[in-house]
């Protein structure tokens, strides 16, 4: 089994970002594996409320110690809140990357065929476990 943790009720991308639907809004960040692979996170940049996000383009960028990376939007949507903890405390996306999330979106009418597109937590801890090897 997967030394990552994953959250049962996330959907994930291949890039290691997770969508998570709660209700009507689909919340997003990036998985136990990715902020491992940063290691400490030392900044965030977000997407601007009401800005669009696209399945599968840039939305965020986290910087770490180590390296700067994009996040790519597991889903398609406009944003309607951005988690303003990670501009002053970026690094609790290390403690708690499912807790932690980078936006949350309003989804646009295809969400259920990109939530379907994504892995499941199953699916995706052995893509992870396979990915640290």
């Amino acid at each position: 089994m997967s030394q990552y943790k994953v959250d049962a009720d996330a959907r994930y991308a291949k890039s290691h970002e997770w969508a998570r639907k709660e209700g009507d809004i689909v919340v997003v960040g990036i998985s136990d594996y990715a902020q491992d692979t940063l290691s400490d996170v030392v900044y965030v940049e977000l997407p601007a409320v009401g800005s669009e996000v696209v399945a599968g383009k840039q939305a965020a960028v986290v910087e770490s110690v180590k390296a700067a990376e994009d996040v790519i939007s597991p889903v398609s949507g406009k944003v309607v809140e951005t988690n303003s903890q990670l501009a002053d405390t970026p690094e609790i996306v290390n403690g708690d990357p499912y807790g932690s999330w980078f936006y949350k979106v309003e989804p646009g009418a295809n969400i259920d065929a990109e939530l379907a597109a994504l892995m499941d937590a199953d699916a995706y801890a052995t893509f992870a476990a396979e990915s640290a090897h």
